[in-house]
């Protein structure tokens, strides 16, 4: 096993992990533990099981994430894993702080009332960068190509039909390779276009190297991949 997936195991294994703790926590917490009343055992479960609730979640949302963009980072969209997990892990720690203000009984209504009003106004203003970091998580999952592949798009938004090189997939754009040269295409605009995989022909000479990674693959006549030459030809001078 390579070293980034030792890593990604270890992450979701102690992920995981601190995932079930946090949940007994909260769990235990919600059910025996109140800080209202003069019983005094109540009160010390909720106070035991928040801190090991917060703790034990945050561990986990920051594990979870980041074996999340290993995983994402395998699957070749390298630009994309930084993303991906700075959004995972954002909604482990809001999970996790608004589970800990529900132990300690403080009401979250008006907290709730002002985020969603929030919410709606980033969302709306939001809706087209939103779209597009959907659409690469579509994209990312269902994989209708990768980088350093051949492919012709169909799409009447883009200007009709053109083949390209696929040499980057973020959350929010794809780079393309066409004729006129570099082309950062919307992924919500890559997602309502029709694909089709094209033969892996020798790209011109000007076309970019595909990003690394793992789950890369290097474009044909790329650097690492010989020249394709027709049959009977000899072959060139050797580069210096």
């Amino acid at each position: 096993m390579s070293p980034l997936g030792r890593i990604r195991k270890h992450n979701w294994s102690v992920g995981a992990a601190s995932g079930l703790v946090a949940i007994a926590a909260l769990v235990a917490g919600s059910g025996f533990g109140t800080l209202h009343g003069k019983p005094l055992e109540p009160k010390i479960i909720a106070w035991t099981c928040t801190p090991v609730f917060v703790v034990f979640g945050a561990i986990a949302s920051s594990r979870l994430s980041s074996a999340l963009s290993h995983l994402v980072s395998e699957k070749g969209a390298r630009s994309a894993s930084a993303g991906v997990k700075v959004v995972s892990a954002a909604v482990g720690y809001v999970f996790v702080f608004f589970s800990a203000l529900a132990l300690l009984e403080v009401s979250v209504e008006k907290i709730l009332v002002g985020a969603g009003l929030a919410g709606v106004v980033l969302g709306i203003a939001a809706q087209q960068s939103l779209g597009n970091v959907f659409a690469g998580v579509v994209l990312l999952v269902a994989k209708p190509f990768s980088v350093g592949d051949h492919v012709r798009v169909r799409a009447g938004a883009l200007g009709g039909i053109f083949d390209a090189w696929v040499i980057e997939m973020s959350l929010t754009y794809v780079t393309l390779y066409t004729e006129d040269g570099l082309l950062k295409v919307p992924n919500s605009a890559m997602l309502a276009a029709g694909i089709h995989q094209l033969p892996r022909s020798v790209p011109p000479a000007e076309v970019p190297a595909a990003a690394d990674g793992p789950g890369a693959k290097p474009l044909a006549g790329g650097a690492g991949e010989p020249e394709a030459r027709a049959p009977g030809a000899l072959p060139g001078p050797p580069n210096h």
